[in-house]
This record gives C-alpha cells, sequence and structure tokens, in this order.
C-alpha cells in the first residue's frame, strides 16, 4: 500500500536555538522540534533520564487503600493471589509484584488464566473455583480487572479483599473493589496516563515501599532498590506499545541499560536464544524478538512459562525454558503464517470487503491466541481497523486492532449491544460474542468508524524529519539520534529523506531483503553507505536507482564493531 510522505516542518527558530545551545547537530534539533521539545531546557530534561524526575506515584487514585491493605496482609501472614494477565504487559507485572512479596517474606501466589480455556481477566468462576477452595484473603490483579465487577462482587462475598492494578480503558462504574488503581479512572489526577500495567504495578510498590519504610519494617531488613525491577518495567511497556514519552521513557531507558547489563537470568538466556549477541539490546529488539518469545508462551501453551523464566536465578533453567519459548515462537510463526494466507486469499475472492473502512471476520477453527498478532498484520497491510474472530460451539472470541487517530474502544463501545464483553484500549482490544450476532455486530462497527474515518484516513502518512544528504551523514549525528533512544509510540524513530540515489552494489538476503551500497549522485566526494532493504518488492529489488529514499540512519554494530547504516524505510 502507497503511503503519503509528509515533510514536518519544524519552528526554524527552536531549530537553531536548540542547535546552538546543546550543540548538537542542526538534524538532531530538527528531530526533537518535530517532538514538540523546542526548549533547551525540554531538551536537556528529554535527554537526561532520572528516575528522580517519576511524578509521584501516591498521586494514584487508590494507592492510600492499596499500600494500607497489602501491609495488613503481609504483617498478618495473610493469603495473597496475584492475578495476572497472559501477555507481556502482564507477566512483567505479575513478576514485579510476586518478586517484591516474596522479598518481603509475604504468603504470596501467583495465577495466570489460560488464553484459550478460560480468557482475559479474573471471573466469578475463578473466585468460586480456586480463590475461595484456597482461602485467599487478598487477590491483587496485573494488567486487568478494570472490567471484572462480578469477579469482584463474588470475592466480596466471599470475605476477600480486591486491588485492582490495570490500565486498561475503564469507565465511571468502578468495580466494588477495596482500592481501583487505574491512571484512566475519570477522578484520577496524577497524569500517569500513558503507564503499562507493569508501570501502575511498579508505581503501587514505590508507594508500598514507602509506607513500609514508614511502619519501621526495614529496620529488620534491607529495603530493595526498586531500580532493580526497571527491566521488567522496560519489558512489558515496550511489549505494550504505550507511548515511550515522561515516565515510560524514563522507565524503558533505565531499564534498557539493566538488561544490558546482564543481572536478570531470565533475559540473558532469552537474548541469547532470540539471537541477539551483543550488549546493545534496545526497545526494537524487545518489540520484535523478545517480546513475541515471551508471548507465545501464552498464545501456544500457558503464560506461567514465561513468568518462571523471568523469576528464576538459575541460568541451566533460564537457558532451557527460553529455548522452550522459542521453538513455540516458531510453531506460533508457522500458524500465523497460514492463518494469514487463508485471510488474504479470502480478501482477494471477496475484494468487496475492503471497499468498507473495517474488515470484520469471523471463522471456526482459527486459533484464539494468535487472532491479535494476525490481526495487526492484516491492519498494517491494508490499513483500516481489523477484528478477526474464532468461533466455537455458538461463541466467538475476537481481538481487534486499530490504525491510529481512532479510538477502538470507544468504536466498540458505540456496539456494545451486541456483544458479551469487551475491553483494551484505543489502539487494541478483545471481544466476546455470540455467533449469530456477528452480522449485526460487523454492520453496527462499520457504521461506526465510517462516522469516525474519512476515506483519506485509510492511507498510511509516513512523517519525514527532513531532507539529509548523504554528505552531512556522520558520526557525531548517529550518536546524536542514538541518544534520542528509546524510540516506540509518542517518541519514533526519525526518517529522513534523500534524492538522486545510485545501488553501487546489491545482494539479496534469504528471500526478500536486499542489501546496498548507496552514494549519492550530487558529486564525486559524496560517500557511499551500507542500506538494507527488508521486505522488498520484485520491482524494487531490481531497481539500479532511486529518484528518493525514505529511510533511518543507524549504526550497526557487530563483533565489537560498528558501521554506518541506512534501513530503507520505503520508496516513492
Amino acid at each position: 500500500m502507497n503511503k503519503y510522505w509528509h515533510m514536518l516542518q519544524p519552528d526554524p527558530e527552536a531549530v537553531r536555538e536548540l542547535s546552538q545551545k546543546l550543540n548538537c547537530h542542526p538534524v538532531t534539533a530538527a528531530v526533537l522540534a518535530n517532538r514538540n521539545i523546542k526548549t533547551p531546557s525540554d531538551a536537556r530534561h528529554f535527554l537526561s533520564v532520572s528516575l528522580n524526575d517519576l511524578r509521584p506515584p501516591s498521586s494514584l487514585e487508590g494507592s492510600d487503600a492499596a499500600v494500607k491493605r497489602i501491609y495488613d496482609a503481609i504483617t498478618g501472614n495473610q493469603k495473597i493471589l496475584i492475578f495476572g494477565d497472559y501477555d507481556v504487559d502482564g507477566i512483567t507485572a505479575t513478576v514485579v509484584l510476586l518478586n517484591f512479596l516474596r522479598y518481603v517474606g509475604a504468603d504470596v501466589t501467583y495465577y495466570i488464566p489460560h488464553r484459550i480455556t478460560e480468557g482475559y481477566s479474573i471471573q466469578p468462576r475463578h473466585i468460586s473455583h480456586y480463590a475461595r477452595p484456597n482461602q485467599f484473603d487478598l487477590i491483587i490483579t496485573a494488567d486487568c480487572g478494570s472490567s471484572s465487577h462480578q469477579a469482584v462482587a463474588a470475592a466480596n462475598k466471599s470475605g476477600i479483599d480486591v486491588v485492582i492494578t490495570d490500565h486498561h480503558n475503564i469507565g465511571d462504574d468502578l468495580p466494588p473493589a477495596l482500592a481501583v488503581i487505574n491512571p484512566k479512572r475519570h477522578d484520577c489526577n496524577a497524569g500517569l496516563q500513558n503507564l503499562a500495567g507493569v508501570g501502575v504495578a511498579f508505581f503501587l510498590l514505590i508507594c508500598l515501599r514507602t509506607y513500609l519504610r514508614e511502619k519501621g519494617f526495614w529496620r529488620e531488613r534491607q529495603e530493595p532498590n526498586l531500580k532493580s525491577y526497571c527491566d521488567l518495567v522496560a519489558l512489558g511497556t515496550v511489549a505494550d506499545m504505550v507511548p515511550l514519552v515522561e515516565e515510560n521513557r524514563i522507565l524503558c531507558k533505565t531499564g534498557l541499560d539493566l538488561i544490558n547489563s546482564g543481572h536478570r537470568p531470565g533475559l540473558t538466556a532469552l537474548a541469547e536464544a532470540s539471537g541477539i549477541r551483543n550488549d546493545t539490546l534496545d526497545a526494537e529488539d524487545i518489540a520484535f524478538r523478545l517480546a513475541p518469545r515471551l508471548n507465545a508462551a501464552g498464545r501456544m501453551d500457558h503464560a506461567a512459562r514465561a513468568v518462571e523464566l523471568l523469576t528464576t536465578q538459575d541460568a541451566g533453567y533460564a537457558a532451557t525454558t527460553a529455548h522452550t519459548l522459542n521453538r513455540l515462537n516458531q510453531k506460533r510463526q508457522q500458524l500465523e503464517k497460514g492463518t494469514l494466507a487463508e485471510i488474504q486469499e479470502y480478501l482477494a475472492i471477496n475484494p468487496s470487503l475492503l471497499r468498507q473502512r473495517s474488515l470484520v471476520l469471523s471463522q471456526d477453527g482459527w486459533h484464539a491466541g494468535l487472532l491479535g498478532i494476525v490481526a495487526s498484520r492484516i491492519m498494517e497491510r491494508y490499513y483500516r481497523p481489523v477484528i478477526l474472530i474464532a468461533t466455537e460451539d455458538g461463541v466467538g472470541k475476537g481481538s481487534a486492532r486499530c490504525v491510529p487517530g481512532i479510538n477502538l474502544y470507544e468504536a466498540l463501545a458505540d456496539c456494545r449491544q451486541y456483544l458479551e464483553a469487551f475491553g483494551g484500549h484505543s489502539m487494541a482490544a478483545g471481544l466476546k460474542i455470540r455467533q449469530e450476532n456477528i452480522a449485526d455486530f460487523q454492520n453496527a462497527f462499520e457504521k461506526s468508524i465510517h462516522d469516525r474515518l474519512e476515506s483519506e484516513d485509510l492511507i498510511q502518512t509516513l512523517n519525514i524529519d527532513g531532507e539529509l544528504d548523504f554528505a552531512n551523514i556522520s558520526a557525531g549525528l548517529i550518536d546524536e539520534l542514538e541518544s534520542l533512544m528509546p524510540y516506540g509510540a509518542g517518541n519514533p524513530e526519525p526518517i529522513f529523506v534523500s534524492s538522486d540515489i545510485r545501488v553501487i552494489s546489491s545482494k539479496i538476503l534469504g528471500k526478500r531483503h536486499r542489501r546496498m551500497v548507496l552514494r549519492q549522485s550530487s558529486g564525486p566526494n559524496t560517500p557511499s553507505f551500507q542500506a538494507i532493504h527488508f521486505n522488498v518488492d520484485d520491482r524494487s529489488a531490481k531497481e539500479k536507482s532511486f529518484a528518493k529514499v525514505a529511510f533511518k540512519l543507524r549504526w550497526n554494530r557487530w563483533n565489537g564493531k560498528k558501521t554506518a547504516q541506512i534501513v530503507v524505510e520505503d520508496l516513492p
């Protein structure tokens, strides 16, 4: 699908001031200005990451009641259950809570439901069949619970208190829990709406550690340095694709340094199993290498495997478990490829579906654990909201993914009369529906999207940070661009454009990747650069020159050396 190239236009005066005051390359200054970082003080704050700059965790509504109840459970030797979600955000939120509570000597257990047989979040049957028979006194949710009204009511009836930690969209009608800690609560003014579920759990632990200090708890044991948990926070935050700005940037940059220090055996083993051979693992490696393998546990087996990997201190067990997750991920890739091909063939036979502004497809036999990732692939290819529903015994379980600029959760809320349940946020959601309601839901959802999107909104926009001639590329510039990492939502990797490019040499790697040496034709002394173009089409694979190239600029590190590399993002 062709993309619309949008050339960003930063304020020239802001660029000039940033470049002078920060003593940085004008290109770096332009990138900062394009991200609405327009003053030297804002830029220094952005570049100099410190945990001291986190907003006060105690400003989270519900945190006071939560820490007091958890303190009573710790000191009273009451049984605590952490109930987590099965994605990477939920897994890491579970692990940070579990590690802390184990450290303080709490009687704590964790439970993550099976993605296929149990579904998302805590439900009444988890109270009647697990929590009550095992005589738990307190349940703490991790990355779930905001819509679990019936389960919380069942817990209350059984004399079990519930503390919810979550970040998914939540209405004014809160579950009747002892505390609901969710920065998206309408009455929460903490300014922490961008936190992932693991970030919410981490902030609760900061509050709990402070409360324990006030109670003199740490006089008998060493107070833990919560910075050591930031690797897990970074992992869950990047994997959940929340904006990597403000608190999330601080937590992720701190956490990436920890991951690269090799201090957690499970992550070290997973990096090795993923083929990451150096000590410069970045957010992209989390998103495309580590997170898929951790998610494969919940998709293809059970998320408990990932929890055990991240909690173990045994390097041998970590290596074995990491290789198991690697095999599960390979199986996931094979099944995903088949489902994706099946959907693309169906759309080729039914091209009229692509005249709609959304795609809602259902099928018996689809693997429910793969729907989210396949929906993402379909959304990227056809650039419109996508919902895939796997049906069995008259009930459908669906995953939804959305393009930027529209709130998926609100669009689903417009169709709630056809749904048994739904939850999520603006870009991703899950739902449950009776099979006989799918056709009506499909029409209602298309109407909701049609009312929210114009046809031109379904053309993907590629934001270009500026023109960059090859002659202006330097080691210093690449170093400065690296200082802007980690890249992700809210802080995208810079994209530049150059004109009149010649291919000096070329080689196809695998089936669809083209390695090249590129040179700009503007002068005899113009430098040449190594380049890579991933997933190249047949036409582009044969081109010997390009009128324009949109690209990212990086260091390519290998065997202790680094070379400048152009990563081709798009061709006109």
